[in-house]
């Protein structure tokens, strides 16, 4: 079934796979362009995602029939790994662009093929070891006394390597710890460094504002937030307000504060208003107070008679004869 989205009156259309959100349900993009019908041709390289927040692109050799939401085997650094296309053709140059990577040191690797039964069950048998394996691996690192957390673990589709990412505030020295892994999972290990905020993309969540959290969204970069941004906007400074589930200062607190910047340079004050009011004169404003009362029609029934018994008199005066 091939839906369509109606925008504008139908000035604007979207089939049903170009606006359908990947199986992770995070970072999901619109392929606005996907109804061209050149728009595969443009370009081989395939926007693939994987576990959450993790994307990577690939090229699309074989010349296969990809859209969106196709799942597929990619090369891996060993052995393949299971991903789910969530977007082809122009707009993978456009968030080649956005995210500022450069192909010519950037691996781009190949896609196998479509992703068959036999990888599905593969990759799903190696995923339902990724819990167990993350709980182990924090026992192994506190055993070594490192101060570090792994925040998730994630295996490749076919079993033979796993990604930990952890976080740390400092450098940590986990060559020991690799060992440890190696030894307990038998598998290749790699290690990955994440902040708290990606992390939180990773888990994903709500906001206190009802929506989704913005970096399971659209954010993929993120800048320092500081509490000049709250004292700028007049925020109460409370901590559990401010903080966000990364228990780090809300990335929404930098959104408006270009807008209070701009303010407090043209010397405006908080809470003065923001357009000045006119006066009667300068609108011409008619004062109506009154005009929703029902007796309204009964005081102009009056003045009407009152108008008609003068004239009426005024012409009996005029026709009278002289004497």
């Amino acid at each position: 079934m091939n839906e369509k989205f109606t925008l504008n009156n139908e000035a604007c259309q979207f089939a049903e796979p170009a606006c359908r959100r990947n199986s992770a349900h995070m970072l999901p993009v619109v392929d606005w362009l996907s109804d061209l019908s050149d728009n595969a041709q443009a370009t081989d390289l395939v926007e693939v995602q994987f576990k959450n927040t993790r994307k990577a692109y690939y090229r699309n050799t074989e010349h296969l029939a990809l859209e969106k939401g196709s799942l597929v085997a990619v090369e891996g650094n060993p052995g393949h790994d299971i991903g789910e296309v969530t977007l082809t053709g122009r707009l993978v140059l456009n968030q080649i662009k956005k995210y500022h990577i450069d192909l010519d040191r950037y691996e781009v690797r190949a896609i196998y093929r479509l992703a068959t039964e036999q990888d599905l069950a593969r990759a799903e048998e190696a995923h339902q070891k990724e819990h167990a394996t993350m709980i182990e691996a924090r026992k192994l690192a506190k055993s070594l006394g490192l101060e570090m957390k792994i925040g998730d673990v994630e295996y490749q589709g076919d079993g033979s390597k796993a990604i930990f990412y952890y976080i740390a505030d400092g450098r940590v020295d986990f060559r020991q710890l690799i060992k440890l892994y190696a030894e307990a999972f038998r598998i290749r290990i790699e290690m990955k460094q994440i902040g708290a905020r990606q992390e939180a993309g990773r888990i994903g969540g709500t906001g206190p504002c009802g929506r989704e959290l913005c970096c399971s969204t659209w954010m993929t970069q993120f800048v320092s937030v500081g509490t000049g941004a709250a004292r700028l906007q007049h925020i109460s400074p409370n901590p559990q307000k401010l903080a966000g589930q990364c228990a780090k200062l809300k990335c929404c607190l930098n959104y408006e504060v270009p807008v209070y910047e701009d303010a407090k340079q043209r010397g405006e004050v908080l809470g003065s208003p923001v357009v000045e009011e006119q006066t009667e004169e300068e609108i011409g404003f008619q004062n109506a107070v009154g005009e929703g009362d029902v007796t309204r029609f009964d005081r102009k029934r009056r003045n009407n008679n009152h108008n008609n018994h003068h004239n009426h008199d005024r012409q009996k005066s005029h026709n009278r004869r002289p004497e």
